[in-house]
């Protein structure tokens, strides 16, 4: 069924539900963004503490990583992911109870164990909807629900804290209950046919040993390292700093730079997805990269604060290009079959989440902010090399 309405350019319904259950899961991650801080702060710690509540999440993602694709292995990417969301709904509101600082950082922790569960079923599960000649598309209206609502919950959570700091927690969790409902009711095999089993037949599963040995699936491994290194080392981490410190501009600006990443990266993802299911994946990563370099590039000879503009304008459509055709690629090679190798593809994502920020603050803190930007331009343009050498991965079943 899926295989049919994909050959012909259609997507299969579970795309559509897994690109609601994602903008579920952004608006209300990005309701308690703002919060954070301001609500651990109310337990008299310092800024180390603050830090270590943020972190413990995104640790807890990445220790959690392989164990969650073992539990979809034998259990199912629908099974997991509603389960994940129950995790983290039911963190969110323990979160918001909290009555001291170790058991807000203990709930947040857990939190990242359910994420985990959650974005590596629904990344499995996409991959398994559809057949290549759609699979950009699919990972774009994905990738789509997420930036809508990672781009409308912060201003939402705004409103929340100054009613409470407790309610974008409460808030989260209602609407990760609202994710996992619509997981349950519409990710089931009586409302879509058995347009794909819900439990893989073993016999298909690619073990990780195995999954090793592919260059493309090693390579989309590194750039997803890579390009998380450049939008969360680079543009969330130090580029913030560096505008209002040495281009002196305001924090209006600051905000505005990342509202105008967000909306380019929106735009492209509608075009992402395409040029890479008809130019294939090669090209988009091709594309991706040097337009992550100009970025980059832009932020080394920055002089003005409309350079960090223009560097966050990169950032967003190199990004959308990037984080499609990588995602492409894993899903052309395996087709989902494995937990575990879409598990470890995206521990290598966050991975680079975790390190760069700190060992780029390092540099800064070493150095200066300029060798910062010339090592992280050094480190990407590796992503040139693993491209050019990528061997097309788009086999195309139909007509796109």
């Amino acid at each position: 069924m899926a295989k049919s309405k994909s050959s012909k350019g259609l997507l299969p319904k579970e795309v559509y539900v897994l690109s609601v259950v994602a903008f579920f899961v952004a608006l209300g991650y990005g309701m308690i963004i703002p919060a954070i801080p301001l609500f651990a702060k109310t337990f008299h710690v310092n800024n180390a503490q603050i830090g270590a509540i943020i972190s413990a999440f995104a640790f807890a993602r990445f220790a959690w990583g392989l164990p969650a694709g073992k539990l979809i292995d034998k259990f199912g990417e629908r099974s997991v992911q509603a389960i994940g969301l129950i995790i983290v709904s039911a963190s969110s509101l323990t979160a918001g109870l909290a009555q001291s600082y170790w058991q807000l950082l203990i709930f947040r922790a857990i939190g990242g164990i359910g994420s985990v569960m959650f974005s590596v079923s629904a990344g499995a599960l996409l991959m398994r909807s559809v057949d290549d000649s759609v699979r950009g598309r699919a990972q774009s209206m994905y990738n789509g629900g997420f930036l809508i609502g990672g781009i409308a919950g912060p201003a939402f959570g705004g409103i929340l804290s100054a009613i409470s700091l407790r309610v974008p927690f409460f808030i989260y969790a209602a609407t990760l209950l609202a994710a996992s409902f619509t997981t349950t009711i519409f990710l089931n095999e009586k409302r879509l046919g058995k347009s794909i089993k819900n439990i893989q037949d073993p016999a298909d599963r690619v073990l990780l040993k195995d999954a090793l040995k592919i260059y493309p699936y090693v390579a989309a491994m590194a750039i997803s390292f890579l390009s998380n290194w450049v939008l969360f080392g680079l543009r969330n981490s130090i580029l913030p700093l560096f505008t209002k410190n040495d281009l002196h501009a305001s924090t209006t600006i600051l905000g505005f730079g990342f509202t105008l990443s967000a909306i380019v990266q929106g735009i492209a993802l509608i075009y992402v997805g395409k040029i890479s299911d008809f130019r294939g994946r090669k090209f988009a990563l091709m594309v991706g990269s040097v337009v992550l370099l100009s970025g980059v590039g832009t932020v080394l000879v920055a002089s003005n604060w409309w350079y960090y503009l223009v560097a966050m304008a990169f950032f967003g459509i190199g990004g959308a290009f990037e984080g499609t055709a990588a995602s492409a690629v894993v899903g052309d090679v395996f087709g989902g079959k494995g937990g575990r190798v879409i598990a470890l593809w995206q521990m290598a994502g966050d991975f680079g989440t975790i390190v760069s920020p700190i060992l780029l603050g390092w540099l800064v803190d070493a150095h200066s902010y300029r060798p910062a930007f010339i090592a992280t331009a050094a480190v990407f343009s590796l992503t040139l090399l693993l491209s050019a050498k990528m061997p097309e991965t788009r086999k195309l079943t139909g007509e796109p």
